[in-house]
């Protein structure tokens, strides 16, 4: 076992209110494309590019070219937890991880048996009538075809995740900030601390512990935190 990973076994050991912040690398080891990683969704040709097509008001005006994407890239099928998952599962049972907060809207956390998840994006798995707010699942979008529409009233169903242009659900927002404020030992994982203003909650956080789990660079330098360059479902393995 690496020194920094035998350091944060200690802190995890001696924490009573961890928080966890991820984003897409947690996902990848579960076979689950990230974004801007080589070989990520930012580097795949495509009609459009992700960002464009991923925005609200492309959504808007070509939902047929939205939803032919979002089957084909974003909605992934047969994905199981890995080992981060249910270790972080395993702290959340043992009373010692207050919470998840995650960019990542693929409900692997929740599949690992967490319960304590803020979706800071949303997620694949709930999905709405524009008109009648009928809610819908991930299969009636994954199996419908052209633009998904509302059994009830033939409204158009939106998945609920978060696209460029929208803004966050405060509610899940504040609720993050405060477990962040709270937390005695905040790990962060699995992502570059390039999407905004999702990175930006970790500047809430006032504890001394601080980790970083990331393969890559990440967008500026931590002060103080203890940083693993490892793959963190290795890693977590570990503890």
């Amino acid at each position: 076992m690496k020194e920094e990973v035998r350091k944060l076994k200690e802190w995890v050991d001696e924490a009573r209110k961890m928080v966890f912040f991820g984003g897409a690398g947690v996902s990848t080891e579960s076979g689950i494309p990230d974004f801007r990683s080589t070989g990520g969704l930012y580097h795949q040709e495509w009609k459009f590019p992700p960002e464009t097509i991923l925005s609200h008001s492309f959504y808007e005006s070509n939902p047929e070219e939205f939803f032919r994407f979002y089957r084909a890239k974003m909605l992934v099928r047969d994905v199981q937890p890995n080992a981060a998952h249910k270790k972080l599962a395993e702290w959340e049972r043992q009373g010692k991880l207050l919470a998840i907060v995650t960019q990542n809207i693929d409900g692997l956390h929740q599949a690992a048996g967490s319960k304590t998840v803020y979706e800071l994006h949303g997620t694949v798995h709930r999905n709405h009538c524009e008109r009648c707010g009928a809610e819908y699942g991930f299969d009636y979008v994954y199996y419908s075809e052209g633009v998904p529409k509302c059994e009830k009233c033939g409204g158009r169903v939106k998945p609920d995740v978060v696209l460029y242009e929208e803004g966050l659900d405060m509610d899940v927002m504040n609720a993050a900030i405060d477990a962040i404020e709270r937390a005695d030992l905040l790990i962060i994982g699995g992502t570059s601390l390039n999407v905004y203003p999702a990175a930006g909650l970790i500047h809430y956080y006032r504890g001394e512990r601080l980790v970083l789990v990331n393969k890559s660079e990440v967008a500026r330098p931590l002060s103080n935190a203890l940083v693993i360059r490892d793959p963190i479902g290795e890693v977590f393995a570990q503890l």
